[in-house]
């Protein structure tokens, strides 16, 4: 019976990701683009942005680097929901306070799916951040050995693991967090939000109430901790950049942007795309997720 509610939750996991990343892999690059401050794109808009790519590289242009996200983001979030599972049961009986047991077993749920999937990440930065005249990297594979060989070796595929790591606990600790007590509230209320499941007969949430509660979940951890996704995103790429050596560490990174770029157009910039993509990716990711286990549940019995 564990074995198969694991089972259920990884593959809910896994498909809720691809789906939702899939959604928006249009603004997740340009967000790439923007925050590295790519000097194709550097002093656009975003709508001007778009359509620069369409005319630039055309429509598989919005998706440069997708295939190398779908390759991590399925384990990724296998790993992130069955963790979260397992270890939301034992915070949330260490902690009588369930609240603080949720954000801790999401935060670590993150971080455990983040390390094994994080090379992966750099990969797709790495190729979502070329355009198309440029062909420095060709592929997943090879970009892997590229990097290792040229950057020096594994711990190259982890440069920027450590604000990643750092923003576990207000991304998706919080997001989890934010999540089920939005999910509570509705459930709460009994409302157009919520349906009675025909086999269990409990309340559960609809497709829409998950889209809701994902939405509202997505924008409230993502205001926190989009700084260090900034920073993240400038230590990955910091091969491929021509000043790339100041990003050597978390900290210098932080400052270097924080003093060449500001806080709005610095360690803020690109959040407006970010809203964009995280509202309507979390809310398909939880929806997916809910009706999914749904699903698997029902015929499972």
């Amino acid at each position: 019976m564990v074995h198969n509610k694991l089972v259920e939750t990884s593959l809910a996991g896994g498909l809720s990701t691809c789906c939702a990343k899939t959604t928006t892999a249009p603004l997740e690059r340009l967000k790439i683009l923007f925050q590295a401050q790519n000097q194709h794109y550097k002093n656009m808009s975003v709508f001007g942005a778009l359509k620069a790519i369409y005319k630039k590289e055309g429509t598989l242009g919005y998706y440069r680097g997708n295939g190398a996200m779908m390759v991590r983001v399925f384990p990724y979030g296998a790993i992130q929901f069955m963790s979260y599972e397992q270890f939301k049961t034992i915070f949330c009986d260490v902690f009588d306070h369930g609240h603080i047991g949720k954000m801790i077993a999401g935060g670590l749920a993150g971080i455990t799916a983040c390390a094994f999937t994080y090379p992966l990440d750099v990969v797709r930065s790495r190729l979502a951040f070329q355009v198309a005249d440029e062909h420095r990297y060709c592929g997943i594979c090879s970009t892997l050995k590229q990097i290792c060989s040229t950057e020096g070796g594994i711990c190259a595929l982890y440069r920027g693991f450590t604000p990643t790591g750092l923003s576990m606990i207000p991304a998706v600790g919080l997001g989890f967090y934010a999540f089920e007590s939005f999910k509570d509230f509705f459930v709460s209320l009994n409302g157009a939000m919520t349906r009675v499941h025909p086999v269990s007969g409990d309340t559960v949430l609809t497709a829409t109430g998950g889209l809701v509660c994902g939405a509202l979940s997505g924008a409230t951890s993502q205001t926190v901790a989009y700084p260090l996704d900034v920073v993240r995103r400038r230590m990955q790429l910091a091969g491929s950049l021509a000043d790339g050596h100041k990003y050597r560490n978390c900290i210098s990174t932080f400052i270097t942007v924080y003093t060449e770029d500001g806080v709005r157009h610095g360690l803020y910039r690109g959040l407006s795309i970010n809203y964009l993509r995280v509202c309507p990716q979390i809310a398909v990711m939880f929806a997916v997720y809910e009706m999914t286990k749904q699903f698997l549940h029902d015929h499972d019995r």
